[in-house]
């Protein structure tokens, strides 16, 4: 498989350079391996990607727009630092999401809904198996978006996949909180609230919900609060 950023310009179609570069840098801000604080150089990165600063400037404005990289006064550019002030906000939207969008997957699931709810499912568990934190990141946004899209609201579908993409740097933090021994309990939860789905049982799928996010919450404001909220390692 050829790597695209090794193409050369002509290569490519006239538009797919930034978004190449705006899907590779979004990455790996999301997964941490351009830490929060990281310096972004323009030039670096025009010759890492092998193409003029042009496009390399007109992903970085789609990046800072989605709020992930931050231009400062003296003109330098950074991976924008976790924004402490506004993690209650940002917990609160979670906990309400995972419970109303659990909710209503009780109410109005589809029985094709159930079968890729639990593909997604048996993904997340086979990734805690392996011990495979980035992928267990993407396997548990796949399965609660395909919960929410089994609750029929595409304003709360929409709203909760941002929360997820937005959450994906802190739940490395999370994951990363419990090196690499991630408990079965997530599995077990996870099997929870399929049951409570599959069983129509509204209330009780708003309980599991809230009490899967509310854990989630716990553990990352644990960490925060061991590491004085400020100089992570990464």
């Amino acid at each position: 498989m050829v790597d695209s950023a090794s193409l050369p310009l002509a290569a490519r179609k006239r538009g797919s350079g930034v978004k190449m570069v705006y899907d590779i840098l979004r990455d790996e801000i999301l997964d941490l391996k351009l830490p929060p604080g990281s310096p972004i150089d323009e030039v670096q990165l025009a010759e890492r990607f092998h193409m003029s600063r042009t496009p390399i400037r007109e992903a970085l404005v789609r990046l800072a727009g989605d709020g992930l990289i931050e231009t400062l006064p003296n003109r330098s550019t950074m991976v924008l630092n976790f924004d402490f002030i506004n993690l209650g906000p940002f917990f609160e939207a979670l906990v309400l999401m995972y419970r109303v969008t659990t909710r209503l997957a009780a109410q109005n699931h589809r029985p094709s809904d159930l079968a890729v709810i639990r593909i997604h499912h048996e993904e997340y568990a086979a990734a805690v198996n392996a011990r495979d934190a980035m992928l267990m990141i993407a396997t548990n946004a796949a399965f609660h978006a395909a919960i929410s899209e089994a609750g029929r609201n595409p304003y709360f579908t929409g709203l909760f996949r941002k929360l997820l993409d937005e959450g994906r740097r802190i739940l490395r933090l999370y994951y990363q909180s419990y090196d690499e021994q991630f408990p079965q309990r997530f599995v077990e939860e996870h099997a929870e609230l399929i049951a409570a789905i599959v069983a129509r049982d509204v209330d009780r799928a708003d309980h599991l919900g809230k009490a899967h996010a509310e854990q989630i919450v716990a553990q990352v404001q644990k960490l925060f609060s061991r590491s004085g909220g400020l100089d992570l390692e990464f």
